[in-house]
């Protein structure tokens, strides 16, 4: 393993000098290549799919990760839709981010160059393979993919297509290689791999704790989120409850859905009932704290819900007595990815905006919205919950850093 690494790693290095050099052009092209195959190669897709999707039942996996596995023609064309958005996004390398001439008449200027071999790690969704090849090409960025177990078949059937199409436009094949032998010492290896120049892992608190204890190389962490809604005392009830529901039944299985809901005392005797009722008919399970099940009956919260990740249709509701009482709740136990408000008061919500620390904060609208493709991004990487080197929604400039050029003529310092 270590050995197969290696030479993964000095194939990646040398084919982040080619793209490095590499026009809008021939990126876009190669990227318009990638949708083509793709395309070309849905029925084995499909298939190959279906046999993770297979194995995952048969390996018990929960109805929310089958539903981020599963690849059907809608998501395929997705896939390929998405790598065609990223080929008519702005070319982030070379772009200029200022310049001036110093006391000594030197001509400083800051340009956008990739960050070179990334290194992404990935659970569940297959898509993210097409996603994270798209975003570094088109960054000049060469990138080593490991996808989980349960969409071994997807992502080699997908990372097939993506090969075919980079060699039929002359890149090289070290632009976008996939890590697929199983076991987790596989894995390990890639996250020490000094051949990287960053490691993004997108996934839970497992993934997300192997990387701490074994990465050799800066990790942008990414993927987990854990989102809540605050339904102010002067919120539109019908507004809430319809944000609410989007929310967190949309798409339960993803990182953007809420996972709390905060409601103000003065405004729960009206908003829990049609929220339980919209809830109940959207299948969500409610556990609520004592304070709300004197208000609706549903099952009771304990200590450890306000810390879960449900990705399932499970919602757990707490009453709060004031903004100050639901941004402490979120302190305590957001993960700083996504975080809303519902309400008419324009000064709670400027206290919200103000006062919550979060990737991406909310005022009357769904969390469900954090997203690369509705962001103007194309697509993502993942949404970051850090704060360097990149927040939130990762497109392709975030897959850049930058390079001072000094031009001058003669100059020596004294």
């Amino acid at each position: 393993m270590e050995n197969k690494l290696k030479s993964m790693g000095l194939s990646a290095r040398e084919a982040a000098r080619s793209l490095a050099l590499a026009g809008r052009k021939e990126k876009d092209r190669a990227l318009r290549e990638m949708a083509s195959s793709i395309r070309s190669r849905r029925d084995p897709i499909v298939e190959a799919n279906g046999l993770d999707l297979e194995e995952g039942r048969k390996a018990g996996l929960s109805e929310p990760l089958l539903e981020r596995l599963t690849l059907d023609d809608r998501r395929i064309e997705s896939m390929a839709v998405g790598l065609e958005q990223i080929a008519v996004l702005p070319d982030p390398i070379g772009a200029g981010l200022g310049s001036y001439i110093n006391e000594d008449g030197l001509e400083i200027s800051r340009v956008r160059v990739p960050l070179g071999v990334i290194g992404m790690i990935y659970e569940s969704r297959p898509n993210v393979t097409a996603d994270a090849a798209g975003l570094c090409l088109k960054s000049g960025n060469a990138v080593i993919l490991r996808g989980g177990k349960e969409a071994y078949h997807s992502n080699r059937a997908i990372a097939d297509a993506i090969g075919k199409a980079l060699g039929n436009v002359g890149f090289p094949a070290g632009a976008v290689q996939l890590l697929d032998d199983p076991g987790r010492e596989a894995t390990q290896a890639l996250m020490a791999l000094d051949s990287l120049d960053v490691l993004i892992p997108r996934g839970g608190k497992g993934l997300k704790a192997a990387v701490k204890q074994h990465a050799k190389v800066p990790v942008i962490m990414t993927g987990m989120g854990l989102c809540h809604l605050y339904v102010d005392s002067s919120a539109d009830v019908d507004m809430a409850v319809r944000i609410a529901v989007n929310a967190k039944a949309q798409r339960p299985s993803v990182c953007n859905s809420i996972e709390t809901l905060l409601v103000h005392s003065d405004v729960a005797s009206r908003f829990l009932p049609p929220l339980v009722k919209a809830m109940e008919e959207a299948g969500v399970e409610l556990r609520g704290d004592d304070r709300v099940r004197k208000v609706v009956p549903m099952n009771s919260a304990v200590d450890d819900d306000w810390d879960t990740e449900y990705l399932a249709l499970i919602l757990s509701i707490k009453m709060v007595d004031s903004l100050d009482q639901a941004m402490d709740h979120i302190h305590l136990h957001g993960s700083g990815h996504s975080e809303a408000i519902v309400t008419r008061d324009y000064g709670n919500s400027r206290r919200f905006l103000d006062g919550v620390d979060a990737a991406a904060v909310y005022v009357n609208a769904s969390t469900r919205f954090t997203d690369g493709a509705v962001f103007g991004l194309g697509a993502e990487m993942g949404i970051s919950t850090q704060k360097l080197h990149a927040r939130g929604p990762m497109g392709v400039e975030q897959l850049t850093t930058v390079k001072f050029r000094v031009s001058g003529s003669g100059q020596i310092r004294s």
